[in-house]
């Protein structure tokens, strides 16, 4: 069943979480040491660590995180509140007015006379809020996801012709999403549980016959599955006050220069962030700065954006994270296909004092594996607005193993995440408009939308490459802001 893995870890962290004890407290607190000693030793390696006694520290430490995993499963197993089984009216009784659940889901069929699989392909289930439940196949995998990578890339450039963008949209549309319409009526709100490469879509930005973005007709939610329902409809989010940070001072940049040039031995990183040259952001710094005043608090700016206060928050209302996201798809290493078993440590966020050696502490760079660790019980809201923070390895049925995956692990309620590169000036002007939207007490899914068909009617910011950069997932319902300060 899709998402079932990651209902499992989810709902064990949170149990753990709610319960404090010192056992359950001393489980967490070794989890994420292992994580953070994990990601050091692929992000931080000393020079000397490499062939056999590299791949023994890293096997050494991912059976300590199994370990501790399987524990945390077994111990929170006996409080476990959730049900194991979960009825179609159940769900449809969470499901807000005039909406649809639309799971689509990869499949292989099953031919019991040889028995033999066919061809991958794709089918939606549409459970609308009133009425029975019906499904419709998609047609074959190979056919829709060649569409697809001709709309994804005709997204990455603004200076794609509209028109070229809309037909790409379109040609996707009629394979996807028409034949889900002809089942929706007139329902105006879809919450989209995608599969496969469909997770790197946004739909907002398809297009149907009458050559309008699926934008201007509905509002969008993304889920892992229609369990995540049954999370939203528990206690209201936290109130500890908000955390935004943004513009990080990556420090040293003399010195990453010279690692990159000086360094003729491939495996000195398995995956070599110096190379990417990351430079600062000075349109976070204005994002930031203008974010934290709508929420009352001071923002965490240069040299005081760190991955150790990422790490030591405790469920915040709100948090906002504006710097450079990562997702690396090949290690550079062939001694190091260690990631590839691994995908949580393929993406992450870069933060201040990243630096390519530095034995003790943090290393700058904080990676979905670090990230699930971070108690973001009840969180109201996590923006990540940095580029390719929604992508990751793609597992059928689990979603993406990436930043999107870790705050759902970590607890958070919903998340407003990138799809691809994102445009800074573009961004700063969209979560401005965006908070002051759910500050005025519209929906957290609602919000995203009405900023985007702003973008779309602006002369400046009417290309998809500006607007349909963002997805909002999780918990679609109104926030509760609260009066504390940083």
């Amino acid at each position: 069943r899709k998402g079932r893995i990651l209902d499992v870890l989810t709902n064990s962290l949170q149990l753990l979480r709610q319960r404090l004890d010192p056992q359950s407290q001393e489980l967490l607190t070794k989890l994420n040491i292992v994580h953070t000693q994990r990601s050091n030793l692929v992000y931080n390696r000393p020079p000397y660590l490499f062939g056999q006694e590299y791949r023994h520290q890293y096997d050494s430490l991912t059976q300590q995180v199994q370990k501790l995993e399987a524990d945390i499963s077994h111990r929170s197993q006996e409080f476990r509140t959730a049900k194991q089984k979960v009825t179609i009216e159940e769900i449809q009784n969470l499901l807000p007015a005039n909406s649809a659940l639309v799971e689509l889901v990869e499949y292989q069929p099953y031919n019991p006379k040889d028995g033999s699989f066919g061809v991958r392909r794709y089918a939606a289930y549409i459970l609308p809020q009133q009425g029975q439940p019906t499904g419709i196949d998609l047609g074959e995998v190979q056919q829709l996801e060649s569409a697809l990578q001709l709309f994804r890339l005709s997204l990455r450039d603004r200076e794609t012709p509209i028109s070229q963008l809309k037909q790409a949209g379109r040609q996707l549309d009629e394979i996807l999403m028409k034949p889900v319409r002809r089942l929706l009526g007139s329902t105006g709100t879809l919450l989209i549980s995608p599969d496969g490469e469909l997770n790197l879509i946004p739909f907002e930005a398809l297009v149907d016959e009458n050559e309008r973005y699926l934008v201007e007709s509905y509002r969008f939610t993304y889920l892992t599955s229609g369990r995540d329902l049954i999370r939203f409809s528990e206690p209201s989010g936290s109130q500890q006050s908000a955390l935004v940070l943004g513009n990080p001072d990556f420090e040293r940049k003399s010195l990453i220069q010279e690692i990159a040039q000086g360094s003729t031995d491939a495996s000195t990183r398995s995956i070599n962030l110096s190379e990417w040259g990351f430079s600062q952001l000075p349109g976070t710094e204005e994002e930031v700065k203008a974010i934290a005043q709508l929420l009352g608090v001071e923002p965490l700016l240069a040299s005081e954006a760190t991955e150790e206060v990422v790490k030591r928050v405790n469920r915040p209302n709100v948090l906002h994270v504006a710097t450079h996201g990562f997702f690396e798809t090949a290690p550079s290493s062939t001694e190091l296909t260690t990631l590839t078993e691994n995908p949580m440590l393929l993406s992450g966020l870069v933060l201040a004092g990243f630096k390519e050696k530095n034995p003790v502490g943090e290393d700058g760079v904080l990676t979905a594996s670090e990230l699930a660790s971070v108690d973001l019980y009840n969180t109201q809201l996590v923006v990540l607005s940095a580029c390719d923070t929604g992508r990751g390895k793609i597992t059928s049925g689990e979603g993406i193993y990436g930043l999107r995956r870790a705050l759902v692990i970590a607890g958070s309620q919903s998340q407003l995440i990138s799809l691809r590169k994102v445009d800074d000036t573009a961004t700063k002007e969209l979560m401005v408009n965006y908070y002051q939207k759910l500050k005025q007490n519209q929906g957290r899914s609602q919000a995203l939308r009405q900023t985007q068909l702003e973008m779309l009617e602006s002369e400046k910011y009417h290309h998809p490459y500006y607007w349909a950069s963002f997805i909002a997932s999780g918990n679609w319902q109104p926030m509760v802001f609260n009066t504390h300060s940083h």
